[in-house]
């Protein structure tokens, strides 16, 4: 759970009709990056209206999606708030969205169903018995080097148009738009320290340019 979340009381726990070790066993985190930082891939549940979309799934691609990541990946899901729900900036830290079949007047479903039909249809995934060659990237490895990237980014001058959220924002989405393996992340830091190594270098003085120019009088 995301801070601010409710509380854990009296009331949580006669709803919950005795599944009090499941209320026992939550964990509270201050950010959306915390909370999903130890993931392989995050799957964030929307309704999408009036948003640009990023990787969606059908509910029905749900099992083969998963299957494809294997049996070793660690999958999180996010649900947002009811009124709400999830704000661009959080979807964007998604591997992919899915949307769930509802009507189309009333595309919003109660937050304990969604979670049922979620868990319900991921328990369909089929056993693929591989795991990748290359292990997934975790979400905070992959946040990191959108960190770097972002240095890279302000140091070419690329946010000198502004707007440095909304495109760091879209550079997210594109980046984490599906589950990346270590060595995409690697790659991708690796370019972002060459741009920066590069810039560092052409920023210093020349061991000639202090050096007067014998035909800069002539």
């Amino acid at each position: 759970m995301v801070e601010p979340a409710a509380p854990v009381d009296e009331e949580s726990r006669r709803l919950a009709s005795g599944a009090d070790e499941v209320l026992d066993s939550l964990r509270r985190f201050a950010s959306l990056e915390d909370a999903t930082a130890d993931f392989d891939a995050v799957v964030a549940t929307s309704s999408l209206r009036g948003r640009e979309e990023q990787r969606f799934l059908a509910l029905g691609e749900l099992p083969g999606f998963l299957s494809e990541l294997g049996e070793t990946a660690r999958v999180g899901f996010v649900f947002g708030p009811e009124r709400s729900g999830l704000t661009e900036q959080e979807r964007s830290r998604a591997s992919a969205c899915l949307r769930l079949p509802t009507r189309p007047d009333f595309p919003t479903l109660n937050l304990s169903h969604a979670v049922a039909v979620v868990l319900a249809m991921a328990s369909l995934a089929p056993a693929s018995g591989q795991s990748p060659e290359d292990p997934w990237a975790s979400a905070a490895d992959v946040e990191g080097a959108i960190g770097h990237w972002d240095r890279a980014l302000e140091a070419i001058g690329f946010y000198d148009t502004g707007h440095r959220e909304r495109s760091l924002r879209d550079w997210r989405r594109i980046v984490a738009s599906r589950p990346m393996s270590r060595r995409d992340v690697a790659i991708l830091r690796g370019v972002a320290n060459r741009v920066l190594v590069s810039l560092r270098r052409s920023s210093q003085p020349s061991a000639f340019s202090s050096q007067p120019d014998p035909e800069a009088d002539s």
